[in-house]
């Protein structure tokens, strides 16, 4: 995977303001940018132009929203020719998506979640096994934050390493995610952290949320990262190593500097790590 540091999703809200940064230090503050691919696809006019002009210039990886991975209805193989014409066309440096499922015989318009049971680990992974199949390339899949596990015959982390297991894919480490399931299901987020096999993470999103009580976390995107998700952070690159980072922004969007400097946060963790294991190296 050729991107690194530290990476931010590119919403068409940014435009005026990217177009205005006269001064060029995107490269320096963004490692790489992320997109849903599926509100780009087949994109034309102007705002394909732009896109194109962007990803031709600055590395771009794809988060997908749609393949229904758990769904119990055929997998969308003709979304995923698709996005791997998208991947080609842009040059697109990675994919991932939800470990979850949106879709039955329509879509659902949210990520809902897989069971926890063997039987859906192995629906899931094969799945996952025939995504890469088509796309030609391994894919990581997102631990997500979910607010019931009806028929759960497993814990949560027994479920994800068995489809990282079983389907040989790789993991999107969301830390937020992690967080908000500690708090609503009343887990040590820590040990969870510690928990998932280092060799499969990619990389990893971080992101704000909503406090709807004490004991309710809704995971929104919506908000500044607080500091114990910055604290999973940190640990995750104590744990895992220093891996690129996605700060996810998807409404009550700031000014971009604003972003920025979430940006900076990031990295000065990376920095910190890395520094740590090219010592113990030494």
């Amino acid at each position: 995977m050729t991107m690194h540091g530290a990476g931010l999703g590119f919403r068409r809200d940014m435009l005026a303001e990217l177009r205005d940064d006269r001064d060029d230090r995107l490269p320096d503050e963004v490692g790489f940018w992320e997109v849903a691919p599926e509100n780009w696809i087949g994109m034309g006019g102007r705002l394909g132009r732009t896109f194109r002009a962007y990803t031709e210039r600055y590395p771009f990886i794809c988060h997908g929203l749609s393949l229904s991975l758990g769904s119990p209805a055929p997998l969308d193989e003709d979304l995923l020719r698709r996005i791997r014409d998208f991947i080609r066309t842009h040059d697109i440096r990675y994919y991932s998506e939800h470990l979850s499922y949106c879709s039955d015989d329509g879509h659902l318009y949210d990520l809902m979640p897989i069971p926890f049971t063997e039987d859906a680990v192995h629906h899931v992974a094969e799945r996952i096994r025939r995504s890469q199949d088509i796309l030609g390339q391994r894919i990581a899949v997102e631990n997500v934050s979910y607010y019931g596990a009806p028929g759960a015959e497993l814990r949560e982390i027994e479920f994800v390493n068995a489809v990282l297991e079983e389907a040989d894919c790789e993991l999107l480490l969301d830390v937020n995610n992690i967080y908000v399931n500690s708090v609503n299901h009343r887990y040590d987020a820590h040990e969870f952290l510690a928990a998932l096999p280092s060799e499969r993470v990619a990389y990893i999103h971080v992101a704000g949320h909503f406090e709807e009580a004490a004991d309710l976390i809704v995971d929104t995107h919506g908000a500044d990262v607080i500091d114990p998700v910055w604290e999973l952070l940190d640990a995750a690159y104590r744990i895992h190593g220093v891996v690129p980072t996605l700060l996810e922004r998807d409404f009550n969007i700031p000014p971009l500097a604003e972003l920025l400097g979430e940006v900076r946060t990031i990295r000065g963790y990376q920095d910190k790590w890395q520094a740590q294991h090219e010592l113990r190296l030494a």
